[in-house]
């Protein structure tokens, strides 16, 4: 006799519930969850926020649209204050200054602070040493930092650089004398003076990245170069592109090296937005231009606003991935 296998029955599956419906939120709701403890922690820094933070970029946005000096009458002039900005010779000048500026710094001063946390990284022994004195520019109060270099810059035969040309029979070089050469004397500075904390930066990313990709590079026969290029960069993708957008910020508002070294000399080839807002607002002496000074501060805002939402949606996906 043969017996026939039965296949086993299997249950049917019962279909999931449904979803239970959300309960409608109520402001009763809030407070029992403890939303009203939460905003009374929070007010304090609210309204320090709101003194301190928005209270003046309101009150920019109002002061572009007047004409005032804070010392005489003030009245309403609509767009007459970014109409008197644009038609200002000086400011295209600036604008240029400020992109060679932005420029040159990402040519010389974006690299630099890479390289030299991979060099680091690569160091057996000291690290900590190293780390410290790639930092110790920051540690240096910038207004103090301009006037050492300023000394360093000193155009006379017996100045620290012109020395030290002097010995390969080179020089004297005017630094800041010279149009063509001012401009990138301030970058050589603002990179000195900045670049220890992105080094920083990029020596917290680099002990993210896991030891065994580096083994492995070695053991294919990859030297430091191969390593950084297929290993160390795609895993810094994405802090490399926020510290892009950041440089790109920080030297749309350069300031200090061009009020503290030139003052937007010589012939106004160091001129930059930010100089040029401060020389709206601050060159009279009996108070300036404040709607000018407001107005050109509110476009540079805008533009930047616009760039760096521009910037994130398109390296969206490349950070990412």
């Amino acid at each position: 006799m043969v017996l026939q296998s039965q296949a086993p029955v299997v249950a049917a599956e019962a279909p999931p519930p449904p979803p239970a419906p959300r309960r409608r939120r109520t402001p009763l709701t809030w407070v029992r969850r403890g939303g009203l403890t939460s905003l009374l922690f929070l007010a304090p820094l609210l309204v320090v926020f709101g003194v301190f933070s928005w209270a003046p970029i309101v009150q920019s946005v109002v002061m572009s649209f007047q004409k005032t000096n804070l010392v005489g009458p003030t009245r309403f002039v609509g767009l007459d204050n970014f109409v008197q900005v644009l038609n200002d010779p000086l400011l295209w000048t600036a604008v240029g200054n400020t992109l060679w500026f932005a420029l040159l710094a990402l040519v010389f001063g974006y690299p630099l602070p890479l390289v030299t946390a991979v060099l680091i990284s690569e160091v057996r022994a000291r690290r900590g040493l190293f780390s410290a004195l790639a930092y110790l520019p920051v540690v240096v109060p910038p207004v103090v930092a301009v006037l050492l270099w300023k000394f360093f810059y000193d155009a006379s035969p017996s100045g620290v650089f012109n020395t030290v040309l002097g010995w390969v029979g080179l020089g004297p070089w005017q630094w800041l004398q010279n149009p063509g050469s001012a401009m990138p004397a301030l970058v050589l500075e603002a990179t000195w003076a900045a670049a220890g904390g992105t080094v920083i930066i990029y020596l917290a990313a680099l002990a993210g990245v896991p030891v065994e990709q580096y083994e492995a590079a070695e053991i294919d026969g990859a030297g430091i170069w191969r390593k950084v290029w297929h290993v160390t960069l795609p895993r810094l993708r994405g802090v490399l592109l926020v510290t892009f957008i950041l440089q790109i910020i920080g030297t749309a508002q350069v300031f200090l090296e061009p009020f503290l070294f030139t003052g937007g000399g010589p012939a106004n080839s160091t001129m930059t937005i930010l100089l040029l807002i401060y020389d709206y607002a601050f060159a009279s002496s009996l108070g300036g231009d404040y709607g000018a000074a407001t107005a050109l501060s509110i476009m540079l805002a805008a533009v930047l606003a616009v760039l760096s939402a521009a910037y994130l949606r398109v390296t969206r996906t490349w950070s990412a991935s």
